[in-house]
């Protein structure tokens, strides 16, 4: 069995008319390209291979931006020959390899997919510029390369594993011009499932953390306005849909929990590279375990049946009827119910207030300022102090959660790093004590504009 990567190299430029094509440099977005890139393919096993790169100046750079770090030198190559733009080349040159067991080769299109092309029985249309092809082989000799003798293992591109280049050209929310905000709810919902779906790859993938991310802020923002709308219009209709999308929002809430410990444990550890290597592993083994649940939860029937009642109900003339009694004034009203009901809440907080009673409050603000965004123009200023605030109540929820983890955690750590568990647990409560004296120190919000 042989396993063969195409590498197509990183975007490059076309501002020096006076280079040669073999001389044009990436572009500044080809560079950044390089760096998920890299994290993709050492993910899909491809720097288990030997490395050839074409001598081109953007497939080296390309070489020399997605290598990991103390990758050998001796198992990283760059041939001329390999600057084609005919498969028939790449393939002769591929025949004439001995019997290792895996090649990675960066170069050029149409080369790289045509030569996909040939070797594939269901080929791809496209291999975007810092994309990848992983084709599987049941060839004992590369000399034994056939017509469609190759089985599609993944094609990945720079939209599947860089949250930043998926979403270079996706708006986040919907937008409404029309005078009246209510008439854009429908048309908000839609975006959000529509944003929803194209999240679903990455978050599968795994291989960006923001596309978790960005999913939990499109799945709480629809839950958020679907309670609005049953608030507003009594519409029970929308019970289940609302309790079926908290049921997806609180099943990511682990795994994204265990992204956000492990982004800031270097700064948590210092110069404790033990502790740092325990931790990572103890919660990168949890993180599998996490992620391939989520996955399987959101490929399965159920998940697909879920959403797809929700985007019938939402394109329903019976809900857009239900949307359509409503009134500018209604978001305003509910609005000022909100602000009072958080307030009151707000004003029975102490410094021994259990935590809970500080995530309550922050599920509020993240609802209070999804049903705001439904008339932006309204409530601008207002949105930005409450954005301000909500990053504070979450940070207060982060530390939390991650003071749990770590204290399950060292349960089980060597009994040689007890001490230094325990210092970084104090750490993290010495911050989250500050962090709810700030919030104390708030008070409640201003009313709502009427």
């Amino acid at each position: 069995m042989k396993h063969l990567f195409l590498v197509r190299h990183a975007k490059s430029s076309w501002a020096d008319d006076r280079l040669s094509d073999r001389e044009r440099p990436l572009n500044h977005r080809g560079e950044s390209q390089l760096a998920p890139l890299g994290k993709a393919l050492t993910a899909a096993g491809a720097f288990e291979a030997e490395v050839y790169a074409s001598d081109a100046c953007r497939a080296q750079a390309t070489l020399s931006g997605i290598l990991p770090a103390g990758f050998p030198a001796d198992a990283h190559h760059v041939r001329s020959e390999l600057y084609t733009f005919d498969y028939r080349r790449l393939l002769a040159w591929l025949q004439r390899k001995g019997d290792t067991p895996r090649i990675t080769l960066i170069g050029h299109n149409p080369a790289l997919l045509e030569l996909a092309q040939w070797l594939l029985p269901q080929p791809p249309a496209q291999l975007p510029t810092g994309s990848f092809i992983h084709i599987r082989l049941p060839i004992e000799r590369w000399r034994q390369l056939d017509e469609g003798c190759g089985t599609l293992v993944a094609l990945l591109t720079p939209a599947d594993f860089s949250y930043p280049l998926f979403a270079r050209k996706l708006k986040k929310r919907a937008h409404n011009s029309a005078a009246d905000p209510v008439t854009g709810i429908p048309a908000a919902l839609h975006h959000q499932i529509e944003r929803l779906q194209k999240l679903e790859r990455g978050v599968v993938l795994g291989l960006d953390d923001e596309f978790l991310h960005q999913y939990r802020i499109a799945i709480r923002r629809s839950r958020a306005i679907a309670e609005s709308v049953q608030e507003l219009t009594g519409d029970k209709s929308l019970a289940k849909a609302v309790k079926t999308l908290r049921r997806h929002a609180r099943a990511t809430g682990p795994l994204r929990d265990l992204h956000v410990l492990l982004q800031d444990l270097p700064a948590l550890c210092v110069d404790n590279h033990e502790l740092l290597e325990a931790l990572q592993h103890a919660l990168e083994t949890e993180q599998t375990s996490k992620h391939g649940k989520l996955s399987a939860r959101l490929v399965s029937k159920r998940y697909r049946d879920s959403m797809d009642h929700w985007l019938n109900l939402i394109d329903s003339r019976a809900f857009r009827k239900q949307v359509a009694t409503l009134r500018p004034a209604d978001i305003r009203k509910a609005v000022a119910r909100r602000i009072k009901g958080f307030n009151k809440r707000t004003a029975r907080l102490d410094d021994d207030a259990p935590d809970e009673d500080i995530h309550r409050l922050r599920k509020q603000l993240k609802r209070l300022r999804y049903l705001m965004e439904l008339d932006t123009k309204r409530w601008k200023s207002d949105l930005k102090s409450l954005r301000a605030r909500q990053q504070l109540y979450g940070r207060f929820q982060d530390l939390h959660v991650q003071i749990e983890l770590l204290l399950s955690i060292r349960e089980a750590a060597p009994e040689h790093l007890i001490a230094a568990f325990s210092a970084v647990i104090d750490t993290l409560e010495a911050r989250k004590a500050d962090t709810r004296h700030q919030i104390l120190a708030l008070g409640g919000l201003d009313g709502a504009p009427l």
